[in-house]
């Protein structure tokens, strides 16, 4: 399989890449500059990207199978505070990049896109989405040591949701765990749909190498095409 990975230089995109490496597969890595690339590994090629621009996105299509997205504006495994700082200044850029990938796809409609988006947007309870409310998300981003003021970024991923949601593409949208990080791969996790997966202490948390496995098993076998899932321990 030939799999593309936007953000290949990325905490949870370089672990997709990896990941997809070691299982056999071709992949083409997308980043900003390849030009600070140092790569020794077999069956990888990087490439230049502009995931703003579907002319850009569109060109890179031919011949890839699966194109998984961890786009962020910045880099947050080299630069967390500036890509936290980039996503409040403009939250608007997740939807941006959502339908520029959706009009790529419009010239290669059998490519399928799996792009990584946030948590916030899943149900805490029936009905209740915790991106929909202040309180709820000042709760979590405490929790998880972001400024309040990321409940715009929260709410900007929310927002590419609803917008692959209207889109007849082969799309699925992987919400990882609310509590996301490095740690051990241990490939033994559950997944869910729009809810939460919580642990025993109630907790919704992930490895980010393991959210990398689920990402590539999707890949591999999908099972939520035009749909959204997500997974935790």
């Amino acid at each position: 399989m030939h799999i593309g990975v936007i953000g290949a230089t990325g905490a949870i995109g370089s672990r997709v890449v990896t990941e997809a490496l070691e299982r056999g597969h071709h992949v083409t890595a997308f980043t900003r500059d390849t030009a600070r690339i140092s790569e020794d590994r077999d069956n990888i090629v990087w490439k230049d990207i502009d995931v703003l621009d579907p002319g850009s996105i569109a060109a890179i299509l031919p011949g890839l199978d699966v194109l998984i997205s961890g786009f962020q504006p910045g880099n947050a495994a080299n630069d967390i505070a500036d890509t936290i700082a980039r996503s409040i200044a403009d939250p608007t850029v997740y939807a941006t990049a959502a339908r520029a990938l959706l009009k790529a796809l419009d010239s290669h409609p059998r490519t399928r896109l799996i792009v990584i988006g946030g948590a916030g947007s899943l149900e805490v309870a029936p009905g209740v989405v915790r991106a929909d409310s202040d309180e709820l998300l000042h709760e979590v981003l405490d929790q998880i040591g972001l400024p309040r003021e990321y409940a715009a970024a929260v709410r900007g991923h929310r927002d590419a949701l609803n917008v692959l949601r209207t889109s007849n593409r082969l799309w699925t949208y992987f919400s990882p765990a609310e509590d996301i990080a490095p740690g051990e791969r241990t490939g033994r996790f559950r997944i869910g749909g729009d809810q939460p997966v919580l642990d025993a202490d109630g907790r919704s948390r992930i490895s980010v190498a393991d959210a990398a496995v689920a990402l590539v098993d999707e890949a591999e076998l999908p099972r939520f095409v035009q749909r959204r899932f997500t997974i935790g321990y």
